[in-house]
């Protein structure tokens, strides 16, 4: 099968889960019911539609944002996470619902400028030198900062109901979330795809080695500011919307490697609409779960992950690649 014809299997796939996303829930609501005067039809136009659209779209940003960097940094174990924006993102929203600053949008703003400072930060460490292993410790010692201040600011919370919220926060879902918060996020996301999607032919480049991508024209500090810029946008909009949700990026490159081959610029547009699809199987299975309440969605993906993670170290490590 060609490459055409692998994407348009991959997105009928993506287009199938999102009709089941709209479908699934403790009230099963059939397509055929959409349109027929059903008033389950409420559901699914007010709750399940946003919910599903917000999905795809951080499912498409996460797998789009993890094939880049793994491309970028050549390391297949990279992650959105390597390069400290999810966690400050975090750490924005968690001082915003601690601090009580207004609602959801002084959450998704404060979010929105954990991320900004840990694109700026980045920068400010990196800019001397373009070396994939300096971004990648500086992204380290960013996400450390953030992990170590974000626990801070719990353990001296002095509210314990702000503090359960800042969990449950941290658990990431896309539980109870709508229209405004589809709107907020959007332009983030949108913006951050179109600048990863931009280091496609560099990324290609990068995979004979940063001296010979140089001599072939790609200027690597370009590509970093790209790289930093649309992760930052894009994996800092979804935080600010959903809360963390993790191994997204990890999983879907290679998941899709097999498919659609090893060159880093051919499986950026196959990742995101693999996130996409990953995303919202995921969180249809969280409405699925027994019991009265939802499964969150970052703990779904964490249990998906975390053995996806063991088994790939493992496999690495028979192959004595570590």
């Amino acid at each position: 099968m060609t490459r055409g014809g692998k994407l348009a299997v991959l997105a009928a796939l993506t287009a199938m889960l999102f009709v089941a996303s709209l479908s699934a829930g403790k009230l099963w609501v059939p397509p055929s019911a959409w349109f027929s005067g059903d008033p389950r039809w409420t559901i699914v136009a007010e709750l399940r539609l946003p919910r599903a659209l917000l999905g795809m779209a951080i499912g498409a940003v996460l797998g789009l944002s993890g094939a880049v960097l793994q491309g970028f940094l050549r390391n297949p174990l990279a992650d959105p996470a390597v390069v400290g924006v999810s966690p400050c993102a975090a750490l924005g929203a968690v001082a915003a619902i601690l601090l009580g600053i207004g609602g959801g949008v002084g959450l998704f703003a404060c979010a929105m400028a954990g991320a900004g400072g840990a694109v700026a930060l980045l920068a400010a460490l990196t800019w001397r030198s373009a070396s994939a292993t300096t971004f990648v410790l500086a992204g380290t010692v960013l996400s450390s900062l953030a992990g170590a201040l974000t626990a801070f600011l719990i353990s001296i919370a002095p509210d314990p109901y702000a503090v359960a919220e800042v969990i449950d926060w941290l658990m990431g879902a896309l539980t109870d979330r709508g229209v405004e918060d589809l709107a907020r996020a959007a332009p983030f996301l949108v913006a951050g795809a179109a600048l990863l999607l931009l280091t496609a032919p560099s990324l290609d480049a990068l995979t004979l080695g940063e001296e010979a991508a140089r001599s072939l024209g790609v200027r690597l500090g370009r590509v970093r500011a790209l790289v930093v810029a649309g992760t930052g946008l894009a994996v800092g909009a979804s935080v600010a919307v959903t809360g963390v949700v993790g191994f997204v990026g990890l999983v879907v490159p290679h998941l899709l490697r097999p498919v659609f081959g090893h060159r880093p610029g051919a499986l950026l547009a196959p990742s995101a609409l693999g996130g996409a699809a990953l995303v919202l199987a995921a969180d249809s299975l969280c409405r699925l779960a027994p019991g009265a309440g939802e499964v969150r969605l970052g703990v779904a993906m964490a249990l998906l992950g975390a053995p996806f993670f063991l088994v790939l170290l493992l496999r690495r490590e028979a192959a004595g690649w570590i």
